[in-house]
């Protein structure tokens, strides 16, 4: 089911980027999915790097944003096996690499938790946070994790 979505968004989730520290992409409790932070990779390169607004525009890092969360998709893809074994996404952090007068994470973040909505519906409306720092490993333009819940 989550597949057709998938199709008919013309998304393709990939092979999942390999960690870029010391530590596993996800770790599950229960029925509980912890997935650690992706950021905008794509065939083992970081597709988005500085900060916005000034290396990266607004709608830049919203493209970037959409990219963690297809790489986000593909951790749980390649852990759980199916993504339609998600029933609910409970929690996204976004983190934005900006200049200290940047202001407009939500606008960054809500690109990847409109793209969840868009693949999942109301089993995405989750809660979040969108914050602003100095700056993210490998310089990427944004980081994004997630919580959710599967059967």
């Amino acid at each position: 089911m989550i597949e057709e979505k998938l199709k008919q968004l013309n998304i393709s989730i990939p092979t999942p980027p390999k960690p870029a520290g010391s530590y596993i992409p996800v770790v599950t409790s229960g029925n509980l999915a912890f997935v650690s932070g992706q950021i905008p990779m794509q065939d083992g390169k970081v597709i988005f790097t500085g900060k916005v607004p000034t290396d990266k525009s607004i709608e830049q890092a919203q493209e970037a944003a959409k990219l963690c969360a297809i790489n986000l998709l593909a951790q749980l893809k390649a852990n759980l096996g199916s993504l339609d074994k998600i029933t609910k996404i409970l929690r996204v952090s976004g983190f934005v690499n900006c200049t200290p007068d940047f202001a407009e994470h939500p606008k960054i973040i809500n690109a990847a938790s409109d793209l969840f909505y868009d693949i999942f519906g109301e089993k995405a409306k989750h809660s979040r946070i969108a914050v602003g720092v100095t700056n993210l490993p490998l310089n990427s333009t944004v980081e994004i994790d997630m919580i959710v819940e599967f059967c």
